[in-house]
């Protein structure tokens, strides 16, 4: 598979360079970027002709496996068919630290809206989107000369910061940050300075990969660029002095940033500030080091004019509750060895249902109003007769795809509450197109205010690690908005899908059979493959 990707790589780089149509689609649109030659090279920059088997014939003409162009994603197999991934992308390899190619970023360049705008390799044996950073293979040398590690968004972000000479940049690639990436930085730096474009979803995007690099004992500062500006438009058009400067005079501890963020939201409310303190105080419980964090909780009392006693007794609340559910966890997992009866075993059950709604809720309160591409799927019949999901791409607003997507699928929420807030959150958006959580929080029922303030902190606060465990598989935090909507949805229909099985299996008795109900059992259970095989799920 490392062989593969390298030769891809190789191949990519060629065509880019030396092939007409490369040249004229690939090599002119990193150009209009500014992209020097040198720039191309270093971080190996490449084109995918717009044909659907360029690379894959070319790659099996070399002698390469069709088997492994399948396993690192390069080449799509379905039946008898086979064609390239990143066909009419330009594209971005992914290094490992060690400089192997783990797999592609690649960018369409027509404004076809079905595609997606960024196309990464799936998940393999050797990338795992979780553990790698952009660029941190051209940057370890200077990460490790500056004892700072900048850290951006996107592959253009990474690669204008290194042209304008600024060599120590690494990327979390559109993901949301993981500890997995911050330990790689940690080899090398304990100091990392986010930089974003200043917008609402970066910030709070920011803030939460805040806590993680505290909790591995690193300092964090982060820094914010002029409106309107992300970090490679800033760069591109900044001399390296003048960018250097900037960076100096404008980043900011994280408690200074998270303070003046978050202090902006709460102005004048003492409840809200009551939270913000709070929200600062438990990022600062995060730090290993206890000298680090009353340092920290001192500026924080300067800051936000409160007592040093007042912070200090919430920070021991919260390490205390830490620390016991530490405790309790270890005491569990000591419990693991002792040899009990299975009937003393409590069974913790997750009612699913409820978890699935309370979701869709939570993604309305988050990102209601954002446009993206969703994946819309369909149903159709294959040549043999057998159903399967069909996919095209469309562009929307969260509210108005899962609303459409409640609608066509005839469902009403079980939860009464998540009924009551539904309707109440889809006739605000309707209205006004527009949803303000502290507004729209005030001219609700008490009981429904109080439950959408639980979903909010839930949000920051709540780890959806064990529930695979549960058979409950929403998608990870760090997914694209679009991706994280699409497959909440399907986990929702795949659960009514068995549900109605399970409510039809219980009219046929035992004795009695009834071949209508029998068949629609069965169809229902193709169709609850259909959507498994799409959740990547076992049935």
């Amino acid at each position: 598979m490392y062989l593969v990707s390298e030769y891809a790589q190789k191949y990519f780089a060629d065509i880019l360079l030396n092939d007409d149509l490369g040249k004229a689609i690939g090599l002119s649109y990193f150009k209009e970027r500014g992209f020097t030659n040198e720039t191309i090279e270093k971080f190996k920059l490449g084109y995918s002709l717009d044909q659907w088997e360029a690379f894959t014939k070319a790659a099996l003409k070399s002698g390469y496996q069709l088997e492994f162009l399948e396993k690192t994603g390069l080449t799509i197999v379905k039946e008898n068919k086979q064609f390239d991934r990143f066909k009419g992308r330009v594209l971005f390899p992914i290094h490992s630290m060690s400089g192997r190619v783990l797999g592609f970023g690649g960018r369409i360049l027509t404004n076809n809206k079905k595609a997606a705008k960024y196309l990464n390799s799936p998940e393999s044996e050797i990338y795992y989107k979780s553990k790698v950073l952009y660029g941190i293979y051209q940057a370890k040398q200077a990460i490790a000369k500056e004892d700072n590690c900048y850290l951006v968004e996107g592959y253009t972000d990474v690669i204008q910061f290194h042209q304008t000479g600024i060599h120590n940049v690494v990327a979390s690639s559109g993901t949301a940050l993981t500890s997995d990436q911050i330990r790689l930085v940690n080899r090398l730096t304990k100091n990392i300075t986010i930089l974003f474009d200043g917008d609402a979803a970066g910030m709070r995007a920011s803030l939460r990969g805040v806590d993680l690099i505290l909790e591995q004992g690193m300092n964090v500062r982060i820094c914010t660029f002029p409106e309107g500006e992300d970090p490679d438009s800033f760069a591109k058009k900044t001399p390296y002095d003048e960018l250097v400067l900037y960076l100096e005079e404008n980043s900011k501890d994280f408690i200074a940033f998270k303070a003046g963020v978050l202090s902006d939201e709460a102005q004048n409310d003492p409840v809200k500030k009551a939270e913000t303190i709070r929200d600062i105080i438990t990022s600062i419980s995060k730090i290993p080091d206890t000298i680090k964090r009353e340092l920290y909780i001192k500026e924080c009392a300067r800051i936000m004019d409160i007592s040093e006693q007042v912070l200090f007794s919430t920070l021991a609340q919260l390490t205390n509750t830490a620390a016991i559910a530490s405790k309790k966890k270890e005491q569990q997992g000591q419990k693991a060895f002792n040899v009990v009866h299975k009937a003393d075993q409590p069974v913790q059950k997750v009612d699913q249902q409820y978890e699935l709604e309370r979701k869709i809720i939570q993604m309305l309160l988050l990102y209601a109003t954002i446009e993206t591409d969703f994946e819309e799927y369909y149903l159709k019949e294959n040549d043999k007769g057998e159903l399967e999901l069909d996919m095209e791409v469309e562009t929307n607003s969260v509210h108005q795809k899962i609303f459409l997507s409640l609608q066509e699928d005839e469902v009403e929420f079980a939860n009464e509450l998540f009924k009551q807030l539904y309707y109440a959150i889809i006739e605000k958006l309707q209205k006004d197109n527009t949803l303000q959580i502290d507004t729209f929080i005030n001219v609700l029922d008490p009981v429904l205010a109080t439950e959408i303030t639980s979903i909010l902190m839930d949000e920051e606060r709540y780890s959806l690690d064990d529930w695979e465990s549960q058979n409950i598989f929403p998608i990870k935090k760090e997914a694209l908005v679009g991706r994280f909507v699409t497959e909440n949805i399907l986990c929702l229909r795949r659960f009514l899908v068995t549900k109605k099985i399970d409510e039809l299996k219980n009219t046929v008795s035992i004795d009695v059979t009834n071949a209508e109900v029998i068949q629609d059992v069965m169809d229902y259970m193709v169709l609850k493959k259909v959507l498994s095989e799409k959740l990547n799920r076992v049935l």
